[in-house]
C-alpha cells in the first residue's frame, strides 16, 4: 500500500463533537422509538437460521457487536462506492464534508460476514442499529441480501444505499473522490484513515479492490503534495 499510517498521521484533526448535523429539510436524529422499530423489524422479516450480517467496510474492522463467526462472502449485483454524502460529523464538517462508504447497485463486492449470538441477538442489533441509523430517514436503510461463502449461499443483513435520498452522490470519478478522501476530518476521524483501515483489512482477508487499491494511491499522492 502507498497509503500508510504516516499520511494518515499528517491529516488528522482533534474536532470536537458538532452535534447532530440535519443534512435535509426533514432529516432529524433518530430516537429510542426509532431505534426499536428497526430492531423489531428487522427481526419480525428475518429468515429462519442463523442471523448473518453482511460487513463491506468499517464493520469489518470495527463491528462493535459480538459475533460467533466471521467468514469471507461474495455479494453478486451490488458494489461498495463512496456514494454517501455529505458528512458533516463524523468523518467531516462543513468545511470538509466527507463521503462514505455504501452498497450501490452493479457489479460486485466481496466482504465478510459475521454470524450474531442467537442468545443476544437483539441487544446486538440495538449496538448495530445505534451505530448504522443515527438518522430518519436513512440513507442507507438495512434490507436482506444473498451472499456466497465457501460453505455456502447465506442471507445476511446489509445497508445499501436508497438512490433517492438527497445523500446519494453518483457519477463522482476517481480524482474528485480522492479530493474529498485526502481532507475530510471530523470527530471521529479523517477519510484518509477510514479509507486506509478498509483497504488494509480487507488485504489482510485476501480481498484485493482494485477501485480502492487506486484511490488510496491517489490520497497518499495528495497528502504527499501537501506536505
Amino acid at each position: 500500500m502507498r497509503l500508510t499510517e504516516s499520511h494518515v498521521a499528517k491529516v488528522r484533526r482533534e474536532i470536537a463533537d458538532p452535534g447532530f448535523q440535519p443534512v435535509a429539510s426533514n432529516a432529524r436524529p433518530a430516537t429510542d422509538t426509532d431505534y426499536a422499530a428497526a430492531v423489531d423489524g428487522i427481526i419480525a422479516g428475518a429468515p429462519p437460521g442463523d442471523f448473518w450480517v453482511f460487513a463491506y467496510g468499517s464493520l469489518i474492522w470495527n463491528p462493535e457487536f459480538d459475533f460467533d463467526e466471521r467468514r469471507v462472502a461474495l455479494a453478486r449485483g451490488w458494489r461498495r462506492s463512496f456514494c454517501l454524502g455529505w458528512d458533516h460529523r463524523f468523518r467531516g464538517s462543513r468545511e470538509t464534508p466527507g463521503l462514505m462508504l455504501a452498497l450501490d447497485r452493479g457489479g460486485q463486492c466481496r466482504g465478510v460476514v459475521h454470524r450474531l449470538p442467537a442468545a443476544s441477538l437483539e441487544a446486538n442489533l440495538h449496538r448495530l442499529i445505534r451505530r448504522e441509523m443515527s438518522m430518519v430517514p436513512s440513507a442507507f436503510p438495512p434490507r436482506w441480501i444473498g451472499v456466497e461463502t465457501a460453505e455456502g449461499p447465506l442471507a445476511a443483513l446489509t445497508f445499501a444505499i436508497d438512490r433517492k435520498s438527497g445523500r446519494y452522490i453518483g457519477g463522482l470519478d476517481d480524482e474528485a473522490v480522492a479530493d474529498v478522501l485526502s481532507t475530510a476530518c471530523g470527530f471521529r476521524g479523517s477519510m484518509a484513515e477510514y479509507l486506509f483501515s478498509t483497504v488494509s483489512h480487507l488485504e489482510e482477508l485476501g480481498i484485493h479492490d482494485r477501485h480502492l487499491w487506486r484511490l488510496q494511491e491517489l490520497v497518499a499522492e495528495r497528502i504527499e503534495r501537501m506536505g
